[in-house]
């Protein structure tokens, strides 16, 4: 999808610099794109289908078929009711910020006319896209209130809508800054200055947040009625305008005020319902309640479905009612874990409830991977809930994992729901490999293990499992044995169950845990690197021993029936396998910023000449566990590496003895070796880096002398990028871990 403007994509923004929220960006200028060669690729998501966290859905009350979907870290979707699929909207973003949406509004006088609040967190770009053809082009405006896409809260909603009565008025529930309107369709913002809450301001600590103004609601029965709902402790838990936002009244009455407000949606019968709860979510909430206000005379009515005392722990967020009677009503729970979260429906205003769960059944054909190690809950952290205008009998709610959806929302018996997923990528990949034999593709997720991947087309059978860890940190394979395969990986909470390590034999089809020595406590009281997923493990290139980075780094030679210490190697400094030669190891000693290598299979380590490279190197650490290894060996010769020092790129042929620089005109983010071109010895390198200021993907044929961009304006996935590799069986094919967007290939395009 493009940005409306020269070229159609939004490009680098000079944030910094703007300090109005008149700024319009529609896009950066082509001129320093069209001085860097190209070469044309065909791009497709690997298929995994959901995978993430979709906060919100919302349906056009204009145009049958049409509904939009907001995701935390990967862009919005638009459903295709023709192809039946989801369309993502932002790919041609180059900021990643802008993949975390805050809110979405359809508007309701004009069906092609959509808006998204793009903002990731609280310190970064924040922007309102505006698009009048359903989200194939968009005008962007910086903005100088911040959002949360991201952050804690990010489930409350929508905090945009737009005015029925003059659809370019728009009205904007900040987190930390107030409420805001626009009179432009959103091109200009100001503050409201007449609402009595102004915001806490930003947050001073790393990774706090605001609830701030959790949703905005107008009245389209009345011109000039607008409800604002509150999810700061301070203030009344509602407040309504009835002239058009010149004054504003706070609403008495009803919820219990140490409840935050979290989501509302107005019925054609003039009644408002409103879910509260005791914390903003998604995490975290213990109780909550869900109220109807009848907006006629103000009087409150509590009709939270289950009450009192033994009521069980958690609360309520997701709400919908139907269009077609405004009697039938539905909320979803939320942080409910005993025995799950669920959906409600009402079918006489609340008075009475259903519980949807016992009665529900989900069919994961499309995404198997849900069923986990068992069956497919109901789901978590249920958030977003909508019930089809057009249809009753359709409704879909969200989860922490995937969509659902059903046709027999309005049916008694037995009630099916299906991942409505088809085109939806949100996913973070944290790395990946492409192996010399089987599977062309290893992954590793976080939240969802990872995959091997054998038909791109179709969703994998299974996550990586035994042993079952949400997040795949490291993944190797033995590069002359390349079915023997290794992984680490951690679970959410501190202390991985069982084991954090894995090896398979099978090309990652199959995995067996790898269990070390128990270490020795830590003075400090902290948890041992094995026990949290910071333990990398790498497997030589015969696949016959396995090393890992414990505190004192161990080997085994026997499937991890024993382990013997390594000498030489400090702790967590990302050891490299040679792909040829079985005795060969690499690694940075960060500490001692000097190349490091074995040449007795693993046992021993000592320092290499490391010829040519800047003297010192201790400026390479890296702490982060889901980083990329520095050095990367090249797959079909011994002795063969390359090196990311800082950006710059630089290349051994004698074991690490000697370094020469390379890539001089590009600045690496991310890189990685594939397929030589025909006819040339060097490998194809790929690159996430700059070259002439601009930011995007290169290839390089000749050993990184010349650089030839390979991807285009309508394809940046926000350039929120983990890994970048290539395929050692195939030139020009190309692998991209996104952040946000899911696993990503490319080839060149036929005639290329």
């Amino acid at each position: 999808m493009g940005i409306a403007g020269a070229g159609r994509v939004l490009g680098a923004l000079a944030v910094a610099a703007v300090a109005p929220a008149m700024m319009v960006i529609a896009a950066a200028p082509v001129a320093a794109q069209e001085q860097s060669s190209s070469t044309a690729y065909d791009w497709a998501n690997v298929r995994v289908g959901g995978g993430g966290f979709a906060p919100g859905i919302v349906f056009s009350t204009l145009e049958p078929g049409l509904a939009y979907l907001r995701t935390d870290m990967g862009g919005a979707y638009r459903w295709d009711a023709q192809n039946r699929r989801w369309v993502p909207l932002q790919d041609g973003v180059s900021e990643g910020s802008f993949m975390g949406i805050e809110s979405i509004a359809a508007d309701p006088v004009d069906p092609g006319t959509v808006y998204l609040a793009a903002g990731m967190g609280a310190r970064l770009p924040a922007a309102i896209f505006r698009s009048t053809d359903r989200g194939d082009h968009w005008q962007v405006t910086l903005v100088p209130f911040a959002m949360g896409g991201n952050e804690d809260g990010r489930g409350l909603g929508e905090r945009l809508a737009v005015d029925p009565s003059d659809n370019r008025r728009l009205f904007f529930g900040s987190r930390h800054q107030g409420l805001w309107s626009s009179t432009d369709a959103g091109a200009h913002w100001q503050p409201v200055e007449a609402f009595p809450l102004k915001g806490l301001g930003l947050p001073t600590v790393r990774r706090q947040t605001h609830g701030g103004l959790s949703f905005v609601v107008f009245d389209p029965a009345r011109k000039g009625r607008i409800f604002v709902g509150n999810a700061d402790p301070e203030g009344a838990r509602l407040y309504r305008s009835d002239d058009g936002g010149a004054t504003w009244m706070a609403l008495p009455g009803g919820p219990d005020a140490r409840l935050l407000a979290a989501k509302a949606v107005l019925g054609r019968d003039g009644m408002l319902t409103v879910t509260l709860n005791d914390g903003i979510g998604p995490n975290g909430i213990t109780r909550g309640e869900v109220w109807r206000l009848d907006t006629a005379n103000g009087r409150w009515s509590d009709v939270t479905p289950l009450k009192g005392a033994d009521a069980p722990e958690g609360g309520y967020m997701g709400v919908s009612v139907s269009a077609r009677d405004p009697k039938m009503i539905t909320v979803s729970t939320v942080d409910r874990r005993r025995p799950v979260d669920t959906v409600w429906l009402s079918r006489d205003g609340g008075r009475q409830w259903e519980e949807l769960w016992p009665r529900s059944t989900r069919d994961v054909a499309e995404s198997p991977f849900l069923d986990f190690d068992g069956k497919a809950n109901f789901g978590h952290w249920i958030a977003g809930l909508a019930i089809d205008p057009f249809q009753p009998g359709h409704a879909a709610y969200v989860t922490g994992a995937t969509v659902y959806e059903t046709q027999d929302f309005d049916k008694p018996g037995p009630m099916r729901w299906r991942p409505w997923t088809r085109g939806i990528e949100q996913t973070a990949v944290i790395t990946l490999t492409s192996p010399t034999g089987g599977a062309h593709l290893v992954s590793g997720f976080g939240d969802i293990g990872g995959f091997r991947h054998d038909d791109f087309a179709v969703s994998p059978p299974r996550i990586h499992l035994e042993p079952f860890l949400t997040n795949t940190n490291t993944v190797d394979y033995a590069g002359r044995a390349p079915l023997v395969m290794v992984r680490s990986g951690n679970t959410h909470a501190r202390t991985v169950p069982d084991t954090s390590l894995a090896w398979s034999a099978d090309g990652g089809g199959s995995w067996s845990g790898l269990h070390v020595p128990a270490c020795a406590p830590h003075a400090d009281g902290s948890p041992c690197p094995e026990a949290t997923g910071d333990a990398a493990i790498t497997v030589s290139a015969d696949g016959t021993a396995f090393l890992v980075e414990t505190d004192t780094p161990q080997i085994s030679r026997d499937r991890g029936a024993t382990w013997r210490r390594v000498s030489g190697l400090p702790s967590r400094v990302r050891v490299t396998a040679d792909k040829q030669d079985p005795r060969r190891f690499y690694a940075v000693d960060f500490a001692a910023g000097h190349i490091v290598r074995s040449d007795d299979g693993g046992a021993s380590f000592r320092p290499v000449a490391g010829r040519g490279l800047p003297a010192d190197l201790t400026l390479l650490r890296s702490a982060n566990r889901e980083d990329p290894a520095p050095i990367l060996a090249q797959p079909d010769r011994a002795g063969a590496l390359w090196l990311d020092l800082g950006g710059a790129l630089w290349r051994s042929s004698d074991f690490g003895e000697s370094w020469r620089r390379t890539g001089q005109a590009i600045r690496v983010d991310r890189f990685g070796l594939g397929k030589g071109a025909p006819g040339r010895a060097d490998p194809a390198l790929y690159a996430l880096g700059t070259k002439e200021g601009l930011r995007a993907f290169w290839r390089s044929v000749d050993g990184g002398t010349q650089w030839m961009r390979i991807n285009d304006d309508r394809h940046q996935w926000g350039l929120r990028i983990r890994m970048v590799s290539g395929d050692p069986r195939l030139f020009g094919r190309v692998y991209v871990a996104t952040d946000g967007r899911g696993l990503i290939t490319g080839d060149p395009a036929k005639g290329e």
